[in-house]
């Protein structure tokens, strides 16, 4: 369980990062079930009442759609007769979309709220939440950009929060340039709206509101690669795919004196703070009644599935971690 006492999403970080250390430990593995297999959707067999064909709906997070949409496709490879349809909506769409039984699975990049808890609870949705990666938010300029190696979170508050004046980045610093610091985050149905503006603001939603925003962290790459003066924050993974049009800013938290790049080796062991994060996938119990349902969340835990994490620039879940994702889900069941 989660410790009480802190916001969730921080304390969710504080809490996985936590257990990092314990990576090399040992743990056993689920292995993706061939098409051919009984019971599988793919398969010549199934099980009683299972259709020849299915389909899975996932919705919510840009940041954990890469990884989501990863396993879909090894999934269907495995499991023809099966369509995993992924929708990037934001965390916060996609936990609507799970509420209200429209999605079987939605994608997450910060804790469920609350709010969320006693809305599930009110439509009678019991949800499994599982950790499938981890990742950290990363502070991107454009290569253009010489006069800013590192910066202090609080700056970034300087910048980002909701009272702020700052216009230009000179504003930030008398030594940076006279020019319009143009902006481009996360959009407000955006776990990682939630979590970085908790993280960098003290207050989650807690920020400015005249920056370009968006759901698609595509779009926030483009922005900011077009302009010499801006700049924008999202998810690691889309910084790794795009480091020749990007540039990632160094961190240096309180009294932290170094300055800290995301990196994966940064991210896992915890020296990335606070900007590193649990990501989650969440899960309606009803549906791991269908076997393929059951099967794809499975793959995610899998050491196949944790590979493809790897694969799309996200940091595994660690040995010790997983072992209780593993044993979380064959509860569940």
């Amino acid at each position: 369980m989660i410790p009480n006492g802190l916001p969730r999403s921080i304390t969710a970080q504080r809490w996985i990062l936590g257990t990092i250390a314990a990576a090399a430990l040992s743990c056993g593995c689920i292995k993706a079930v061939p098409s051919n297999a009984p019971g599988t959707a793919g398969g010549g067999g199934g099980e009683p009442g299972q259709t020849a064909s299915a389909t899975i709906d996932v919705s919510g997070s840009s940041t954990v759609y890469p990884i989501t949409q990863a396993m879909a496709v090894e999934y269907k490879r495995l499991h023809e007769a099966v369509s995993v349809s992924v929708a990037e909506t934001g965390t916060t769409a996609g936990f609507k979309k799970l509420i209200e039984r429209q999605a079987a699975i939605c994608n997450a990049s910060r804790p469920i709220t609350d709010v969320e808890i006693a809305a599930c609870k009110e439509k009678g949705i019991e949800y499994i939440e599982l950790q499938v990666a981890i990742d950290g938010l990363s502070v991107v300029v454009n290569p253009k950009n010489d006069w800013v190696k590192c910066i202090t979170t609080e700056q970034l508050k300087t910048i980002w929060d909701k009272d702020s004046t700052v216009q230009k980045w000179s504003d930030v610093d008398p030594a940076w340039p006279d020019e319009p610091l143009k902006l481009f985050g996360a959009g407000t149905q955006s776990g990682t709206f939630d979590y970085f503006t908790e993280a960098i603001n003290g207050k989650a939603r807690q920020c400015r509101t005249d920056y370009s925003q968006s759901e698609n962290d595509n779009v926030l790459v483009e922005g900011v690669a077009g302009d010499k003066f801006a700049m924008g924050f999202f998810g690691f993974a889309y910084f790794a795919e795009n480091q020749d049009q990007l540039r990632a800013l160094a961190i240096t938290h309180g009294d932290q004196a170094t300055c800290v790049l995301p990196t994966a080796a940064t991210i896992l062991s915890g020296e990335y703070t606070p900007l590193s994060r649990p990501l989650f996938i969440y899960v309606n119990k009803e549906e791991l009644k269908r076997p393929e349902v059951a099967q794809f969340v499975e793959y995610f835990l899998s050491d196949d599935g944790q590979a493809l994490v790897e694969k799309k620039q996200y940091i595994k879940v660690p040995a010790d971690r997983l072992a209780e994702m593993r044993q979380r889900l064959a509860d569940a069941k």
